[in-house]
């Protein structure tokens, strides 16, 4: 197992700061912000939302309670207005956009929960924590958080940045991948780079941390030195990897992604 360094950079840390989460809403609560989760988009009101719909209480951004609410496809007052992720950020401040995350999310496990997983005995929310429980055998289930790990790795002057068979747009950014069970997030260092470029890194140092709503993910940000090996891709997940400089970059993300953080961070050390 390697020796790994924690340079933690919050890269989302300052952001979240200005929000508290939680699961009951206190009586300090002043005015309140209903993000309506229409799908997988948003559209936000100060409007107490229709009564038939489905609430969640989000947590407090300053004095103002935020509550996730259930939109029927159907049933969409906005007509149209409601807006995926990708297209709010940009429009709104970065805490605003990832208390939105967090509405997509929980909205979306309360959808995918009506029933226990064990029995098939309708759900329902379990008091004083976030979590639905099952009247019949007592099983509980907790929102879904899948960790990924994302590296930028670097040998001299260069950094390794690939693209994605799956990505969007014809960007290269870092590498990134699952966590398996079992496996710590540095051994997922290891072997992900090792599965999708062929090469050893060591020097494996956490940098920050950014909650990933796409669907449920929490990307944990590493920086790492190539140790050995030539570039050799896996042509199922990666269509081209290369070392970089920094004057001589390709198109990255934009900055929504902490990937884009990373390569950001690089560039002006």
């Amino acid at each position: 197992m390697p020796n790994v360094s924690i340079v933690a950079r919050g890269a989302y840390g300052g952001a979240m700061s200005d929000f508290t989460p939680g699961h009951a809403v206190p009586a300090t609560a002043g005015t309140h912000r209903y993000i309506h989760v229409v799908g997988s988009s948003v559209w936000v009101s100060d409007e107490r939302p229709h009564q038939e719909w489905t609430v969640h209480f989000l947590g407090m951004l300053g004095d103002e309670a935020c509550w996730g609410v259930d939109v029927p496809l159907d049933a969409d007052p906005a007509d149209g207005a409601a807006i995926d992720l990708y297209s709010y950020f940009g429009r709104t401040s970065e805490v605003e956009w990832l208390v939105a995350g967090r509405a997509v999310q929980l909205v979306e496990w309360a959808r995918t929960h009506r029933f226990c997983g064990r029995c098939g005995t309708p759900t329902e929310p379990q008091p004083g924590e976030r979590a639905m429980r099952c009247p019949a055998c007592g099983l509980l289930a907790f929102p879904r958080l899948a960790p990924a790990m994302i590296t930028l790795v670097t040998k001299g002057e260069e950094a390794l940045l690939a693209r994605g068979v799956q990505f969007r747009q014809p960007t290269y950014s870092c590498l990134a991948g699952f966590v398996e069970p079992g496996e710590s997030l540095e051994g997922a260092v290891l072997r992900e780079v090792r599965e999708e470029v062929g090469i050893e890194v060591h020097e494996i140092r956490y940098w920050g941390s950014q909650p990933w709503p796409f669907p449920h993910s929490l990307m944990v940000g590493f920086t790492a030195e190539w140790k050995a090996g030539e570039i050799e891709i896996d042509p199922d997940e990666i269509l081209d990897a290369q070392w970089f400089r920094r004057d001589a970059l390709p198109a990255v993300p934009p900055r929504i992604s902490i990937a884009r953080k990373l390569i950001d961070a690089w560039i002006s050390s």
